[in-house]
C-alpha cells in the first residue's frame, strides 16, 4: 500500500474559461500557466507521483520545455498513471478538494471525476472531487487563484 498527497494552485489571469479535472469551465477569467492549469489534475498527478517516490509534475513536465505549452493536463494524468501501473500498482481511489471562491464548481463535478476516473483507468467510485472555498479569506477568497489538494491510495495488483 502507497499513500500520496498533492497541491497545485494557480492564480487568475486573462481569458475566458477555466479547466478543472479536464473540464472546460465558462468563466470571466483564465489561470495563468505554462499547460492548461489543471490544478485538479496537477495536484492528483502529485500525489500519484508522491505515492511511488518519483518527484513532482515539474520534474515529468517542466514549465520550460516548449512541448508542455497550453498542454491538456489529461495528458499528464495519463503518462503518470501509466507509471503507477509500470509498478504494478493500481489506484484504490483518489480524493481531490478543489478550493475555491468562484466559479461554482458543483455543476462540474460528475464530469471531472468521470474523466478522472477514465484517466486512471478505474471506477467513477473510486474518484471523489468535492470544492470548498474559504469564505472569503486569503487568496483564493480574494477570488486570487484557486488551489487543490489530492490524496491518493495505491495498492499492489
Amino acid at each position: 500500500m502507497r499513500i500520496g498527497h498533492g497541491f497545485d494552485v494557480h492564480a487568475f489571469d486573462e481569458g475566458d474559461f477555466i479547466t478543472l479535472g479536464g473540464v472546460r469551465i465558462p468563466y470571466h477569467r483564465g489561470l495563468r500557466a505554462h499547460s492548461d492549469g489543471d490544478v485538479a489534475l496537477h495536484a492528483l498527478c502529485d500525489a500519484l507521483l508522491g505515492a511511488i517516490a518519483e518527484g513532482d509534475i515539474g520534474v515529468h513536465f517542466p514549465d520550460t520545455d516548449p512541448r508542455w505549452q497550453g498542454a491538456d493536463s489529461r495528458i499528464f494524468l495519463r503518462q503518470v498513471a501509466a507509471l503507477v501501473r509500470d509498478r504494478d500498482l493500481g489506484v484504490a481511489n483518489a480524493d481531490l478538494t478543489v478550493v475555491a471562491q468562484s466559479p461554482r464548481l458543483r455543476p462540474f463535478i460528475d464530469e471531472m471525476r468521470n474523466n478522472i476516473a477514465s484517466d486512471l483507468q478505474v471506477e467513477p467510485s473510486q474518484v471523489n472531487v468535492k470544492a470548498t472555498t474559504t469564505e472569503g479569506l486569503g487568496f483564493s477568497g480574494r477570488s486570487e487563484g484557486i488551489a487543490a489538494f489530492a490524496v491518493v491510495l495505491l495498492l499492489g495488483r
